[in-house]
Order: C-alpha cells, then structure tokens, then sequence
C-alpha cells in the first residue's frame, strides 16, 4: 500500500538547513553537516556511482528508503534554488546533472508552468502548478504501490502535514546545534506515535506514524 512519507536529516535543535542559503551553498552556512552521516553509507554512494562507504545501520536505512520510494514530490527550492520564471533560472536543470540519483517520477511544485524535464537514469521532471493534492495524485499514480517521498524542503513538508496528508515520517538526527536557518516543524506535527528508534555513532534514527492522516 502506498504511503506518503518524508525522510529528512535535522540538527539537535530541530532545523532541516542552515542560514544564508546561496546557490553556492543551497543547505547553508552549516547545513551540510547535517548529511555526513548519509555521505558516508554504502547505501548513498553507490546510488550516486561512487566507491566505497560503510556498510551497517545507517546505510541500511538508507537501501530500505530507496527501495520503498516510486514517485518523490519537492518544492522548486529543493530542485533549483531558485524562484520566478524558469528562463531567469540560472539553475533550472536541477541540482544533480543529466542522470539524477531518483531513477523514478519526481514532481515539483512551483508557480510557473514548464514542460516535463526527462533526464537520464529514468528520471522525469513533472512541475506542478495547481499544489500539493495535485501533486500528490500524480505522485501516487507514478509511484506504483511504492510510497510517495515528500522531499523537502521544510514549507513542503508543512503544507503536507496541515493537510494532513503524511503518514509516516523518519527524522535522522545529527549531533550537530545550528543555532539558527530553516526550521522542520511550523507548530505541532499533529498526533504522532514513534514506531522505532535506531542509533549509530553518527546519528539518531527515529520513525514516527501520524494519527488521522488521509
């Protein structure tokens, strides 16, 4: 059965990204810190071609979210970092290349209409102007029975949780205080219930269910 989900890296005091957020650095001042837990598995390189990493929990987590995904959803900050018309976009490819890591449907949410962008690996660009159920309907069509991946960033993954859309979140918690930048929660998530904790010398990885989703 398909749910919808999102899988997100947060600092000890609850931010999903640094301040000062630039193109040259889109997590900001601090934010990368966050993800060197997730740079390090097996799981993370070999999706992205590369050699090596460490085998153990918290590249498995990282092999059983890859596996359970069909489709992701993310705002138009998480795919460019930019905003306005696409053609001012200096990004408007995306972040990752010609073959992305996805290998499935991603759906992006924006104000400006584009035509669907296929990149290689099988992965394809669809960019949603009419928001988030919209969004999620072509997700969970695309996604086959797999889950639906909220991907970020955080004013996504809020307007999820206030329709009450998630079902399921996991929070990986990197020992790491930024003090300041983009917050994961605006309020209470709703009702939730911790369904399991895993801990390694890198990260604190917990997965919670939402009570009265839709």
């Amino acid at each position: 059965m398909t749910k919808v989900v999102f899988d997100v890296s947060v600092s000890l005091d609850g931010f999903l990204a640094g301040p000062d957020a630039t193109l040259e650095q889109p997590l900001g001042a601090g934010g990368e810190e966050l993800h060197e837990w997730l740079l390090a598995t097996r799981g993370f390189r070999e999706r992205h071609g590369l050699e090596g990493g460490d085998a153990g929990p918290d590249s498995d987590l990282v092999d059983e979210h890859v596996r359970a995904t069909g489709a992701t959803i993310m705002g138009r900050r998480m795919f460019s970092g930019g905003e306005g018309p696409w053609e001012e976009d200096p990004n408007a490819r995306g972040w990752w290349g010609d073959d992305p890591p996805f290998h499935h449907s991603v759906f992006v949410l924006t104000h400006h209409a584009r035509e669907p962008l296929v990149m290689g690996g099988g992965t394809t660009f669809t960019f949603v102007t009419d928001g988030v159920e919209a969004a999620l309907a072509g997700a969970r069509e695309a996604a086959g029975g797999k889950n639906v991946a909220i991907g970020g960033g955080a004013n996504v993954i809020q307007q999820f949780l206030q329709a009450g859309l998630v079902d399921e979140f996991q929070l990986h918690v990197a020992p790491v205080l930024l003090g300041a930048g983009v917050p994961l929660f605006d309020g209470p998530p709703g009702r939730v219930e911790r369904t399991r904790l895993i801990g390694s010398p890198a990260a604190v990885h917990l997965r919670y269910a939402v009570a009265g989703s839709r």
